[in-house]
């Protein structure tokens, strides 16, 4: 991406950040113990905003028992015995860029290093965040399962990460009040309907799928059976389409074209396309030697008739840096479309500081200045709550998320 109006992407500013510190982990944190690097991590309680216009404004119209959070990762070291994953090279400085990686991804999760207890605090810190806002609102977290060959068995030395739905349902189970959780079961596998059922059975309100980390081709008739039951189900499938960055699977970014739901939908599946397909570009199968941006072919199935029951997008990580503005204005434009957005946070995202820039939003026109101060203070308290009020506070041409985007839980609770 080129011009003044390019954004990094967040592997690329990540790898820039690490390079410049003098590439081994304690001299990076050092180095990097700034306020626009690092993120404080404040105590949410402690945070003196309830009287803040912004924060106000955000509940205007909105029910915080109808807003569910639809884009909430699981992480950890797997230290807490529940079978989290996370493969060698996000724990090796043999290979910092995703060593350092990791290690912005646990500050933004305000993470204790304290021997044992990563995974735990983990999700007591997540807990906390979702408590400080109103009663009601509820976060929905991810499992993630394995990368599997074409046979459908694992194969945990090609997977970044793993967190097994075992432990998304135990965590949703320990903290009923903040939080729900979705399956991530990969097709291929023999078991792959049993768990599926198992996993509704259970509470799962969706399953989520990255098809180029976990080597799924939605466009396989592999993954027939997998889709009739879902559209049985009625439970959504959460995918990935665009390019994927955050995960180290550059060989199979071609999985994320949008343009491959087209099986899954016409299956009669309710898709929400992750990120809305808001960065990267793919092959375009209906003009072959082309390509197009992913984005835009997520548009092109928005707007088929026969799919707008059942295609849907969601807005986490569309403030990000590596996006360009123009998705944000399309997204907020698009009123036709607003019934059909999600809204979700993709944490702990939010709070890796130099992935969102606030003062360049408002140079774009997105976001009013005078909301800056108060946002930067509750992104250094509370970054779950902050996407919120980033994405309530996004204004274009007059234009706004309506309060329907936030209030998903009427779609995941029908599952």
């Amino acid at each position: 991406m080129g011009g003044h109006h390019s954004f990094l992407s967040r592997r690329r500013f990540l790898k820039t950040v690490f390079l410049g510190a003098a590439g081994v982990s304690g001299a990076m944190f050092a180095y990097a113990r700034k306020p626009f690097l690092v993120n404080p991590c404040l105590n949410p309680v402690d945070t003196a905003l309830e009287q803040s216009p912004w924060l106000t404004r955000i509940w205007q119209g909105l029910d915080p028992a109808q807003v569910w959070d639809c884009h909430v990762h699981l992480a950890g070291i797997g230290d807490s015995g529940h079978g989290l994953y996370v493969g060698q090279k996000l724990q090796n400085l043999w290979h910092p860029v995703l060593y350092s990686q990791r290690l912005f991804y646990m500050n933004a999760g305000c993470v204790s290093t304290e021997p044992g207890t990563v995974d735990e605090n983990y999700v007591r810190r997540l807990a906390l965040l979702t408590r400080n806002m109103p009663a009601g609102v509820k976060a929905m977290l991810f499992a993630f399962d394995w990368y599997h060959d074409d046979n459908g068995e694992p194969v945990p030395e090609l997977s970044t990460f793993c967190v097994p739905d075992g432990y998304a349902r135990q965590m949703a189970e320990e903290y009923p009040d903040v939080f729900e959780w979705v399956a991530s079961i990969h097709p291929y596998r023999p078991d792959a309907i049993d768990r599926l059922e198992a996993a509704v059975a259970q509470g799962a309100r969706a399953v989520k799928w990255l098809p180029a980390a976990q080597n799924i081709d939605p466009a396989s008739k592999r993954c027939d059976a997998f889709f009739a039951t879902l559209t049985r189900l009625r439970l959504p499938l959460v995918i990935h389409c665009g390019e994927e960055k955050a995960v180290q699977s550059v060989t199979l970014n071609h999985f994320g074209n949008p343009l491959r739901l087209r099986r899954a939908l016409d299956a009669g599946v309710r898709v929400v396309v992750a990120h809305c397909a808001s960065r990267g570009e793919d092959d375009d199968f209906d003009r072959p030697g082309t390509r197009q941006k992913s984005f835009n072919l997520f548009a092109r199935l928005m707007e088929r008739d026969e799919w707008k029951e059942n295609l849907f997008g969601d807005i986490s990580a569309t403030a990000l840096l590596n996006q360009k503005p123009e998705v944000l204005r399309t997204l907020l434009t698009r009123e036709d479309w607003h019934g059909r957005l999600l809204n979700g946070s993709d944490y702990p995202l939010p709070g890796i500081l130099p992935l969102i820039s606030l003062p360049l939003l408002a140079r774009y026109g997105l976001l009013p200045k005078e909301a800056l101060p108060d946002l930067r203070a509750l992104r250094q308290a509370n970054a779950l709550y902050f996407d919120l009020a980033l994405k309530r506070s996004l204004n274009w041409q007059g234009k706004s998320f309506p309060a329907r985007v936030f209030e998903t839980r009427a779609f995941f609770g029908a599952a």
